[in-house]
């Protein structure tokens, strides 16, 4: 008789476990331990235990799970498990609740990435039934939304180990796309102080937003200047680096001369190190520049910054042994590389795994209301893995395809 918390289905099963996944609100400012229990509950049914690596507040946990022998390295399937807010967008329905119609399924996170994390979960059983010669890591994270924060301090604990895996398979949303290199990025934010005055006497004071809207002026002409100096690598869908400001928060009346003024900018970045090289430089520019001509007016007025985002470029060799595991996996022959950022790059320059990403899903439903991903698509990204199952059957000592 087919137990009803595993269904025979592994359509139904991936299905449940989306279900139970979607339905816990991880955005990244709320606690995931209520989600990780309950993967830690399935995974213990099946007699498989994980490894927790909870985080300073207590609040938020990562979870590291090995299937197979122990004592060779293995190859690791991730995910994470926070998503963005929905608040102010316009949902059809609750976006904490699957709902699935015409081959879609709806849901904060079905895309980016619950769906991904299902698929692994879904296919668990699968992995132990085939006597894994070759271990299979499920590597589970939290606050990748802002910054991919909860991955290192488990990515620390993992290049601590005696047996490093062999290679990573990041299930970010490429529609099962083979993804070689994607864009670092660097966040800084500049707070300005200024001088408070009434507005008619504004000379006598420094106004905050004015100087920011100098930086702002600033970083619009570099990253005019970056989008003209074209990269000649063709496999980015953006081919150049991108600068922008994202965030300004200034002033609190009419007729106050502003004192504070707060600006986020970003740089995404091709090169490994370009993106905090273009910030950086933005950075000494408004020190040289800027806050002096503040200071002259008022020596206590000035510009303070500190670095809000940071993660590295991905750029994985494509003769690498685990680029042409992934092909021979997903049964595809091409590669690509993409702007948006994932932990992949966190995984090669923290523990030396080389890594792609490749999962089920569009990322053009990533961070969208009424987010879905189709269900083919996650029936794909399950044979994926029933074929990486089967790799690992075979105790290869390296990523190289079956």
């Amino acid at each position: 008789m087919p137990n009803p918390i595993f269904p025979s289905s592994r359509p139904d099963r991936i299905r449940n476990l989306l279900a139970d996944l979607v339905g816990f609100d991880t955005v990244s400012d709320r606690t995931n331990l209520p989600l990780i229990a309950h993967i830690e509950s399935y995974l213990a049914f099946l007699g498989v235990k994980g490894e927790r690596i909870v985080d300073e507040t207590g609040q938020k946990a990562s979870l590291w799970v090995t299937i197979g022998p122990e004592d060779r390295p293995g190859l690791v399937l991730s995910g994470h498990t926070d998503v963005v807010p929905v608040v102010g967008q316009d949902w059809s329905h609750d976006p904490f609740k699957l709902v699935e119609r015409d081959g879609k399924l709806y849901g904060r996170g079905t895309t980016d990435m619950k769906g991904f994390v299902a698929v692994c979960l879904a296919m668990v059983p699968e992995m132990l039934e085939a006597k894994l010669a070759t271990p299979i890591h499920l590597a589970i994270s939290y606050d990748e939304e802002i910054g991919c924060v909860g991955v290192r301090p488990m990515l620390r604990e993992v290049a601590q180990k005696r047996i490093k895996p062999l290679g990573a398979f990041i299930g970010e949303p490429t529609e099962m796309k083979v993804i070689i290199g994607h864009k670092g990025k660097h966040g800084v934010r500049a707070t300005f102080r200024g001088l408070a005055r009434h507005s008619s006497i504004a000379p006598d004071g420094v106004n905050a937003i004015e100087y920011a809207a100098e930086l702002i002026t600033e970083i619009r002409r570099r990253a005019v200047k970056l989008a003209a100096a074209r990269s000649n690598d063709s496999l980015y869908d953006v081919p150049h680096s991108t600068l922008l400001t994202s965030i300004v928060h200034g002033g609190a009346a009419l007729n106050i001369v502003p004192d504070t003024c707060t600006v986020d900018f970003e740089c995404r970045g091709i090169g490994i190190t370009e993106s905090r090289e273009v910030t950086d430089a933005i950075v000494a520019w408004a020190k040289a520049e800027l806050e002096p001509a503040m200071k002259k007016q008022h020596p206590e007025c000035g510009i303070d910054f500190e670095e809000i985002l940071d993660y590295p470029a991905l750029d994985t060799d494509a003769d690498a042994a685990i680029v042409t595991l992934a092909k021979s996996l997903a049964g595809r022959n091409d590669h690509a590389k993409v702007a948006f950022g994932t932990e992949a790059s966190l995984f090669a320059s923290m523990a030396d795994i080389p890594s792609v990403v490749i999962g089920p899903g569009a990322i053009a439903q990533a961070h969208t209301p009424d987010e879905f991903v189709e269900m083919a698509e996650l029936e794909k990204c399950a044979g994926f893995v029933e074929k990486l199952i089967a790799h690992c059957v075979k105790g290869k000592p390296e990523a190289t395809p079956p």
